[in-house]
């Protein structure tokens, strides 16, 4: 994980993203242990605090759990919950502004469909 941050979020957001990032790419596998807080914390430059409230909220979510004298883990299930949720936003909040978009310049949706194939290739 990269230490890079900007002011749009709170550092513990930002960090929730980037280990759902790591979930989602296999960085971070099912039944896998993360590092640990303090591990996150040094190589961050980050509070411990900060990290531990991060991994509370993916807890809350249901992504990764404690197990006592481990340390976190990521849970079965976790990459398939993420990418259900992933979709769902993409459709409902990254894709309507996309349409907006390709309406608004007035792009022909073959040339949409055209530049997807395109990049698939």
């Amino acid at each position: 994980m990269d230490d890079n941050w900007h002011d749009e979020l709170p550092i513990y957001k930002q960090l929730v993203i980037k280990l759902k990032q790591g979930i989602l790419n296999g960085t971070f596998v099912e039944n896998q242990l993360l590092p640990s807080v303090r591990t996150v914390s040094s190589e961050l430059n980050i509070n411990h605090i900060t990290v531990a409230k991060s991994y509370h909220e993916l807890v809350d979510e249901g992504l990764i759990e404690k197990k006592r004298g481990l340390g976190m883990i990521v849970l079965n299930g976790a990459m398939e919950k993420l990418l259900i949720a992933e979709r769902q936003a993409f459709l409902h909040q990254e894709l309507p502004k996309l349409i907006d978009k390709i309406q608004q310049l007035n792009i022909p949706i073959d040339d949409v469909i055209s530049a997807i194939k395109e990049s698939r290739d």
